[in-house]
């Protein structure tokens, strides 16, 4: 299964506003991608509450994960928008 592993880049870490456009953006994914933090069990990418509640902080590793066709470039779509720093206004 392919994974990335991903330093959150917003300096607020991933709280309301970048988890929002992380969510949007994984579930317009070909795939279920899910994501975990610190060892804990992966949650769904494409539900708000449970990637705010991973409390991942600036600079925090989280660990991307797909699995099927498209899974290598949904995984670094989504590896480079957890890297912005949303808070500084770089949305793309």
């Amino acid at each position: 299964m392919p994974q990335r592993i991903v330093a959150i880049g917003s300096r607020s870490g991933l709280h309301a506003r970048p988890a929002t456009v992380f969510v949007q953006t994984a579930a317009k994914q070909p795939v279920k991608v899910t994501i975990a933090r610190d060892g804990r069990d992966p949650v769904d990418a494409r539900s708000l509450l449970s990637v705010l509640a991973l409390g991942a902080a600036h600079g925090d590793s989280v660990v991307l994960a797909a699995e099927g066709e498209g899974a290598e470039t949904a995984l670094e779509e989504l590896a480079v928008l957890l890297g912005r720093d949303h808070d500084a206004g770089d949305e793309g």
